[in-house]
């Protein structure tokens, strides 16, 4: 391949800013086609954002042969479905967090796409974000000593009425579709990026409960990893606070300081070196998964490393089910 076309299967959302128009601000990639099953809803996509092709049956957009690569941003219940797919059809995958319903499904991805020799990547992208490769130069530089451990805290006010009520929020705590609730949509941006500082799991813990009864899935997690660099992480999800309660913060703590930042609020980076604080701002971006995606597309192309892949995407699923295990 010299250039990247892609098909995009479920055009929701998340594409709208996030990843749909990167894939056409990016180097030897274009965006060709996209799906959606709601065929006025697809159409309406493709115009707005001057899509010469769209679809209302993945399989189509999937047998396209003007299509050679496939992004994935379903909802989690059709990731496996739509990757193993794409697969059949020869494709290279790109596919949304969390990566599938579960760490089985997630395996199954992972060994298909060995299997036959083709290219997954999972959307991990906040890897990719300056904030985050900061984060991970400080650490290799030993900025703040030896890292001991990891506190995050994760309280969300509690869904309203209507919340609850309207579709983009109401598939995200369907277990059947998003395979969990609000822990299973946040904590794989949260989890990845430890995973990608800390390297391998030697040990992961964690309780899962549904405190309030609102919906199907647990709305209270709290977990620990021991990895194997000795670094002791401990997490916090709860989705049922009150106004004034609500928490996002990561504070990463070592030898000689602590480095603390939020995953999902523009807010600048608290660094404490020796009892010294300074605090380190970063742009916020237009498309956020435009640095991942142009990773994908060097790596599609024969021309870098998978930016994230199928294992570590998988590795991330084992600790999700870890957390919420019965």
């Amino acid at each position: 391949m010299q250039k990247i076309n892609w098909g995009i299967i479920g055009c929701g959302d998340v594409t709208e800013v996030k990843s749909g128009p990167a894939f056409n601000k990016v180097s030897d990639s274009s965006l060709v086609a996209v799906m959606r099953r709601d065929s006025d809803k697809a159409k309406d996509y493709a115009s707005r954002h001057q899509v010469p092709k769209w679809y209302d049956d993945a399989n189509l957009l999937i047998n396209d042969p003007d299509v050679n690569a496939i992004y994935v941003a379903t909802p989690p219940s059709s990731h496996e479905a739509y990757t193993l797919a794409a697969f059949e059809a020869g494709k290279p995958v790109y596919v949304e967090k969390p990566m599938s319903m579960n760490h089985d499904a997630a395996l199954n991805m992972a060994n298909a796409a060995a299997a036959n020799n083709i290219k997954l990547s999972v959307a991990h992208y906040r890897r990719g974000w300056p904030l985050f490769k900061q984060v991970k130069q400080w650490l290799d530089e030993k900025l703040i000593g030896q890292p001991l451990f990891v506190r995050l805290d994760c309280h969300k006010m509690k869904l309203t009425q209507e919340e609850l009520q309207t579709t983009k929020t109401a598939w995200r705590i369907d277990p059947a579709i998003a395979g969990g609730g609000l822990f299973n949509d946040l904590s794989p941006h949260q989890l990845d990026i430890m995973y990608h500082l800390f390297g391998p799991v030697e040990k992961v813990v964690g309780v899962a409960t549904n405190q309030l009864n609102e919906y199907a899935a647990d709305d209270m997690v709290a977990g620990n990893i021991l990895f194997r660099s000795g670094v002791v992480f401990s997490g916090t999800w709860c989705f049922n606070v009150s106004a004034g309660h609500d928490k996002e913060w990561c504070e990463i703590t070592g030898t000689k300081g602590s480095i603390g930042f939020s995953f999902f609020e523009i807010k600048p980076v608290i660094v404490t070196v020796d009892g010294i604080t300074r605090s380190v701002s970063f742009e916020p971006m237009q498309h956020v998964q435009q640095p991942m995606i142009e990773k994908v597309v060097a790596y599609f192309l024969d021309k870098g490393p998978n930016p994230c892949s199928g294992a570590d995407g998988t590795e991330v699923m084992r600790l999700i089910d870890k957390f919420t295990a019965r």
